[in-house]
């Protein structure tokens, strides 16, 4: 449904977000905070709202700053401080595991690549796309349930996974869009474009939008 030549809809959708809130990962990168506390925030962020995100961020961050510290923290100690982040007892357990390997076999430093941040544990394409985009700046797409999902709303790509949606956007979405895609439909997919009965009466992209699979809308 995108026009490839001059790409509309997210012409579109940048110019709908400017009132919404900044997702809190895109305020880390524009505020050129290092890559480690870019990983742990993306995952604290899984399945758990911005404000949440920052507040648990904010206080791991203030007892242990970079991967040795925490490496050394007791898983515990991880879990009193990022609580009440969703499914906070595992991403403790995670957020000490990759803080570990990187100490061990990166020298401390957050990897800048996709296989190695890969070879981080409990780490996936989402987690790894946004650190080497946001953190790095480098080529990537991320894609999560919000870009999965209005990519084939629009009917731009026809995919069943997040995986399958990222391979197709490397193929036929042009490089200037790679990195802000995230950051633009995330907050589009949260306040407009919702998983359930998309607010279809108030959005710009309405008239033209196939709305593949919306059975309901507002």
């Amino acid at each position: 449904m995108i026009e490839d030549d001059n790409l509309v809809f997210l012409s579109l959708v940048k110019k709908a977000i400017r009132p919404l809130p900044t997702p809190i990962l895109s305020h880390l990168a524009e505020q050129g905070s290092d890559p480690f506390k870019i990983l742990i925030f993306c995952v604290l962020s899984l399945r758990t709202r911005d404000q949440v995100t920052a507040e648990a961020g904010k206080r791991l961050f203030a007892i242990s700053s970079d991967p040795f510290s925490v490496a050394t923290m007791q898983v515990k100690k991880i879990e009193n401080t990022i609580f009440p982040v969703a499914f906070y007892r595992v991403k403790a357990r995670q957020i000490k595991a990759l803080s570990q390997k990187i100490c061990k076999d990166f020298h401390g430093k957050t990897p800048d690549n996709l296989d190695a941040l890969l070879s981080l544990p409990g780490v996936g394409r989402k987690t790894a796309n946004l650190v080497v985009t946001l953190a790095y700046n480098m080529p990537g797409i991320c894609v999560d349930t919000h870009v999965h999902r209005i990519c084939n709303r629009w009917g731009f790509v026809f995919t069943t996974t997040p995986d399958g949606t990222e391979q197709a956007l490397r193929g036929k979405l042009p490089r200037r869009w790679w990195i802000p895609l995230n950051g633009m439909l995330v907050p589009f997919g949260q306040n407009i474009c919702t998983p359930i009965s998309p607010r279809c009466s108030t959005c710009s992209l309405s008239y033209s939008c196939p709305k593949i699979g919306v059975l309901s809308r507002r």
